[in-house]
């Protein structure tokens, strides 16, 4: 994906709800219109994050998995 992160947060390692907890602490000390890349290995997240991402008006630019398990979210600040 080509896309300006502004900030990256290592969740690798982490189950649910932490990454969630993390993103969402991370994101509210953003600015509107910065990017956030999260790098985790729950395989909950692949749902969570989208789903947050909906109920609190952020914006979900997308997932790239890679192949030693990690993948990597792209939310944008509302």
């Amino acid at each position: 994906m080509d896309v300006k992160v502004d900030r990256t947060l290592d969740c690798k390692g982490l189950s649910c709800p932490m990454p969630i907890l993390k993103m969402a602490k991370e994101v509210k000390s953003m600015n509107s219109g910065e990017v956030l890349e999260l790098l985790g290995t729950d395989p909950g997240s692949k749902t969570d994050i989208p789903g947050w991402c909906e109920k609190t008006g952020n914006e979900f630019l997308g997932l790239e998995e890679e192949a030693d398990g990690v993948s990597k979210y792209y939310i944008k600040k509302a």
